[in-house]
């Protein structure tokens, strides 16, 4: 088991090797923003719906980013209620404390969101270049406020701190989430060979510093449909 941790006031763990989990500990009033088909297991005094974040503006966007237009929103009835939440593949979570920014998720990374203050839209990307041809896409989820995020990565996590103006190239599919104040674009691969038989695609994403890069190490397969709580 992990080492427990407390978001603003709910505990939590993160737990195991090859698939990681999340344990989230929530006390009466406490409310959770999750992935769809996240939840394993739940204690029973814990509740739980669909909720479209920020209401019906965001749903046309939320259903263009990949993730599904409603999250899974829990909250609990009584105290010391307990959740376990996964991702859809095998791979590692990591917290992202929102303090320090707000984080850009791509689709498939988010996992679960929760404190006093927590915000989630989707935007628009910032370069159509990288939304149609680096693999970012053109709506990323994005969530702010004062809480903590968890990220999910296929593999394992590379985590890379850019400075002002220092750069990054990262192939299609490698990129988990990213810090706010990050910019992306992309770079041509050059040379015909390398584009016909390199593997990488024509195109790479180039994220330029300042900020905090989630990549992982394994390029994410295709999300699967998600309808609600595993059975």
């Amino acid at each position: 088991m992990g080492p427990e941790r407390s978001g603003e006031f709910m505990q939590y763990t993160i737990d195991g090797e090859l698939a990681q989990v999340a344990n989230l500990t929530l006390d009466k009033g406490n409310t959770c923003w999750a992935s769809k088909g996240s939840i394993v297991a739940m204690d029973p005094g814990l509740g739980w719906n669909l909720k479209v974040p920020g209401g019906a503006g965001g749903a046309a966007r939320r259903m263009m980013s990949g993730e599904g237009v409603a999250l899974t929103f829990l909250q609990a009835s009584t105290d010391g209620q307990r959740v376990t939440l996964a991702a859809n593949q095998p791979g590692k979570i990591v917290a992202w404390d929102l303090d320090g920014g707000p984080v850009i998720t791509t689709r498939g990374s988010f996992v679960a969101a929760f404190g006093p203050q927590v915000e989630i839209d989707v935007r628009v990307a910032k370069r159509a270049g990288a939304a149609f041809f680096g693999g970012v896409g053109l709506f990323l989820q994005h969530i702010s406020g004062s809480g903590t995020v968890l990220v999910h990565g296929s593999g394992d996590f590379m985590e890379r701190d850019l400075g002002q103006e220092e750069a990054v190239l990262v192939s299609t599919g490698s990129l988990a989430a990213f810090a706010e104040s990050v910019d992306y674009d992309i770079q041509g691969v050059a040379g015909c060979r390398r584009m016909a038989f390199g593997g990488e695609g024509i195109f790479m994403t180039r994220l330029t510093g300042p900020g905090r890069v989630l990549l992982q190490t394994l390029k994410r397969e295709p999300a699967r449909p998600r309808r609600g709580p595993r059975s």
